[in-house]
């Protein structure tokens, strides 16, 4: 990898996060920092998980913190910034508030091979519905339609970051 390959993921993740209504951490030297790490992790994984969290190596696994990470958003609604500090808010964008660190979310393995189960939602006739409903795991999105996208349209992660809601 080379500083041509960071330049293009920095580059194609500002653009992402600007059309999604994010914001890149304006550091550009922090920033090419953890790109340089989510290249390294795709190099070293075949995916591109968090620089600042521990993959396992398994891409099942670590669905949660390929970034963006599972907990991105809730991390910019709480403490403005995501527990790397890739993505950030508007305030620290422009530099009106600073970063602070951010406490780890992603729950431990044990927690996370818990599956939630979505088939017996309440009173929800799921058998009325023609097409399985499919959330992004990212940002929350939801679709019906017979497959996830290959990509959000909203946060961009790919497919297999969807989930089958209903």
């Amino acid at each position: 990898m080379d500083d041509a390959d960071v330049d293009s993921l920095r580059q194609r993740l500002k653009k992402q996060a600007g059309e999604g209504g994010y914001h890149l951490n304006p550091d550009e030297a922090f920033t090419d920092g953890l790109v340089r790490g989510i290249l390294t992790n795709a190099q070293r994984y075949g995916y591109g998980s968090c620089p600042c969290r521990l993959a396992s190596g398994t891409k099942g696994d670590d669905l949660d913190i390929i970034c963006p990470c599972d907990y991105r958003d809730a991390d910019l609604n709480d403490f403005g910034a995501c527990y790397c500090a890739l993505y950030v808010s508007a305030e620290i964008a422009k530099g009106d508030v600073q970063a602070h660190a951010i406490p780890e979310r992603r729950p431990p393995k044990s927690a996370r091979d818990l599956k939630g189960d979505y088939e017996n939602v309440g009173e929800l006739r799921i058998g009325a519905l023609k097409l399985p409903v499919w959330r992004c795991r990212v940002c929350g999105y939801l679709c019906a339609r017979e497959e996830p996208p290959a990509e959000c349209p909203i946060c961009f992660a790919a497919k297999e970051r969807f989930e089958r809601f209903i």
